[in-house]
């Protein structure tokens, strides 16, 4: 049976959130960012397993703190790495054989909806080697220089800002993070491996609430939807 698996990694610090815990173990109305981000991707019935790639020196607490939860049989951890490739690589290699489509979500992405997770799945189940959601951009976007000048206007009107989770076939994946050629720059995200190959990958229309978590101004937003899905009773 072909399967679906969701990794997670959740190994960064967060330095633009300031001092304290990595960012997946921040709180938000007192639940830590990670807790929303894999109850997201558990509950979705598109998603056989979640694998989280933890700081390394917290994969303990990570484990019993995931453990605690409703959803904790459908969720492992492993330690993660020093760098966001890394982690995903590790969580990779803990798959096991059967899983044939692999998420990757970022942990600092905890709003999600469920349907985008379930419209990823399905595109690449319907013949898609890559598939990420994208947001049109709506700001006016110029490239500088060093100095702050001004050197172009760019057309936004083909621009999106890609979100998480994105889908792979599992061995495009494996195939992406084998050949990593860090002479090629610094990656962002897993499509950028897979554009690097050559290989097309799609986009499809994201959502405004898988926003990401960078900046303490970003919490006070998520603590905003939050409240507001706790009001309607889409969560606890």
């Amino acid at each position: 049976m072909n399967r679906t698996a969701a990794l997670v990694p959740a190994a960064g610090r967060g330095e633009r959130l300031g001092p304290g815990e990595p960012k997946a173990l921040r709180e938000i109305s007192g639940v830590p960012i990670l807790i929303y981000a894999v109850s997201v991707l558990a509950s979705a019935r598109s998603v056989d397993l979640v694998v989280v790639a933890a700081p390394p020196g917290d994969v303990e607490s990570v484990s019993a703190l995931l453990a605690q939860q409703s959803f904790s049989d459908k969720v492992s951890v492993v330690a993660g790495g020093d760098t966001r490739q890394e982690s995903v690589a590790r969580a990779l290699i803990a798959l096991p054989a059967d899983v044939d489509v692999v998420l990757v979500h970022d942990a600092a992405r905890p709003l999600v909806p469920v349907e985008l997770v379930t419209a990823i799945v399905a595109a690449v189940r319907a013949g898609n080697p890559a598939v990420v959601p994208g947001l049109a951009v709506t700001d006016t976007i110029k490239e500088v220089n060093s100095d702050g000048d001004v050197l172009s206007t760019i057309d936004r009107n083909s621009l999106r800002a890609i979100q998480t989770p994105q889908g792979f076939d599992r061995e495009l994946l494996q195939r992406a993070h084998a050949q990593l050629d860090e002479s090629q720059g610094i990656f962002t995200d897993d499509a950028g491996l897979v554009e690097a190959m050559g290989i097309t990958v799609k986009v499809i229309e994201g959502h405004i609430e898988a926003m990401k978590i960078t900046r303490p101004f970003d919490l006070a937003i998520a603590e905003t939807i939050i409240a507001k899905r706790r009001a309607s009773g889409v969560i606890t």
